[in-house]
């Protein structure tokens, strides 16, 4: 039998094709096709929420309907809480558009989107002043939650190879680590994920409301793996000292013998401090300091969905967290949490650091905390706020910014108190005094009404009595905005100050926002009030 030398494909597929089963209905015609006006039969009719539907409709209407529903969203301009970056040139926009559908985990696949994920690493290695920025190893992440998980890891299993070599347990008493009671909730989150004890430190007003190094000395041991140092606390925008907790811990060792390595986690001042304030010594120069992380989403300047990790040498990243993978067409290394990753954040982010360069970051950088330090300035005018952040104080000014000297060069950020662009505050206690019935949390409540979010919330345990409202001054917080901020604050203020704005009025107002915020948590995978562990103090809100 001679077989065919010509077979005709299209006959193949038409062929192969299943065999349509024709059903006539009335009109003939699929009323889910109809291009209705607007939101197509979803404009009548229910939009699914809780079980797939069991037709869907058009890409248009989808849009639409969707694009609606996120206006009732808040403006991410006016989101003073926030610390993540909102907005980046048209160009970076075109960039990550071209580049969505890319896996950054397949390397074979997409060679330069991994040489570009090197580089990223090499440059902030640079930055951070790892003793060799070529032979530093690091990672792209999700955000610094999980930068500071690796960070935590690599910590632990060097203790844990470090007991086993000197033939100790470890797993009585079991690993602990060290951080300030201030510290952001992914912190704790590691120690509770990986089975560390947290030891958290008291802060105090003294300490300026962040980790003081000669209390943390009494809560560390021959079990502890590390210690979370905090450049820039989610509070109050203050660097902690870790030039100081290092010659803590220099002495420690010298006395027991016992190595206690810190890691910094740089989520917001791994981006500021570099360019801002360059003398300042809390990174890889500090030999003690063997991981940093930083959030390439906040004071990087990118959108959210990238963090970074770098180790100072290979020797602190053990092996065992390092994977050898071989099944994506060659031989690939990774070593963190997540697999599969998508690889425009990272192209993101190197479109900053080739666009903006040294100079452009320090720019952003210094104009944010001049904007921070107008802000802080005014509102300690108005008598009414006392400020908690330190960047607009004179360094060597005990903390009274009215001790500045007239012959200061009030655009010389060196002479101010090195820290976030964040600027924290509360009622004055002459104000509290003079005013008792209003609550502080009602500023936030009505700011909300105008637009701006900014949140209120307690300081950390010990302080928890203390009230503060904080704004985080990005590169969109400009200096028309700063002063429309002012004026808001202000007027809000001497509004509720009048007798003809009665307390119980804001009061019902205050409980009437109350079921609205319970609703939307009750759709937060069904979790109840209660269904969580009891909070410990650290900063658990978004941030």
């Amino acid at each position: 039998m001679v077989l065919s030398k010509h077979i005709n494909p299209d006959r193949l597929m038409q062929g192969a094709q299943d065999k349509h089963f024709k059903h006539h209905n009335l009109t003939g015609t699929d009323p889910n096709s109809i291009n209705h006006a607007y939101g197509a039969r979803y404009s009548t009719e229910p939009i699914p929420k809780y079980k797939i539907a069991s037709k869907g409709t058009d890409a248009q209407s989808a849009y639409q309907l969707i694009h609606d529903e996120l206006a009732l969203d808040g403006s991410p301009t006016l989101n003073l809480a926030s610390f993540v970056h909102t907005w980046m040139p048209e160009p970076a926009d075109k960039l990550m558009r071209e580049n969505m559908s890319k896996n950054l985990i397949d390397q074979d696949e997409y060679p330069m989107t991994q040489v570009i994920h090197e580089r990223c690493v090499s440059i902030l290695a640079d930055l951070w002043h790892a003793p060799s920025s070529h032979n530093a190893i690091g990672t792209a992440t999700t955000g610094s939650s999980e930068a500071i998980q690796l960070g935590g890891l690599a910590m632990k299993r060097l203790w844990q190879e470090r007991r086993k070599a000197a033939g100790k347990s470890i797993h009585e008493p079991g690993p602990n680590i060290v951080m300030g009671a201030n510290a952001q909730v992914a912190l704790e989150k590691f120690a509770r994920y990986f089975e560390v004890e947290c030891r958290l430190v008291p802060v105090s007003v003294e300490s300026k409301y962040r980790l003081d190094p000669k209390k943390a000395m009494e809560y560390i041991d021959e079990n502890t793996i590390g210690v979370y140092v905090i450049l820039g606390s989610t509070y109050t925008g203050h660097y902690e000292p870790v030039k100081e907790m290092s010659a803590l811990l220099d002495e420690y060792e010298a006395k027991t013998g016992h190595f206690v390595p810190i890691h910094v986690d740089a989520a917001s001042g791994g981006f500021v401090a570099p360019f801002a304030t360059p003398k300042l010594e809390w990174d890889f120069k500090i030999p003690r300091v063997v991981s940093i992380n930083t959030s390439g989403h906040k004071f990087g300047l990118s959108y959210v969905g990238v963090g970074w990790v770098i180790w100072r040498d290979k020797a602190h990243l053990p092996k065992d967290l390092i994977f050898e993978l071989h099944y994506l067409g060659s031989v690939e290394y990774s070593f963190s949490l997540n697999f599969s990753r998508p690889a425009h954040p990272i192209i993101g982010q190197y479109f900053n650091f080739v666009h903006l360069g040294f100079e452009g970051y320090r720019s952003v950088a210094l104009d944010d905390l001049k904007n921070a330090r107008i802000l802080s300035r005014a509102l300690e005018r108005s008598g009414y706020y006392t400020v908690l952040s330190d960047i607009h104080r004179q360094i060597g000014a005990g903390g009274v910014s009215g001790a500045v000297s007239k012959v200061l060069d009030e655009e010389n950020v060196e002479n101010y108190e090195p820290g976030l662009p964040v600027v924290s505050f509360r009622f004055t206690d002459e104000f509290k005094q003079k005013y008792p019935d209003i609550q502080q949390k009602w500023i936030q409540i009505l700011l909300r009404s105008r637009g701006w979010i900014v949140p209120n919330y307690e300081l950390p345990p010990d302080l928890e009595s203390i009230e503060i409202l904080r704004v985080v001054v990005r590169e969109s917080m400009t200096a028309v905005l700063v002063e429309r901020l002012v004026a808001d604050i202000v007027e809000i203020t001497e509004d509720l100050m009048k007798q003809d704005s009665p307390a119980h009025a804001l009061s019902a107002l205050s409980l009437h926002a109350k079921p609205q915020q319970n609703n939307s948590k009750a759709h937060t995978g069904k979790l109840e009030e209660g269904s969580g562990s009891k909070p410990s103090g650290t900063y658990a809100k978004t941030c």
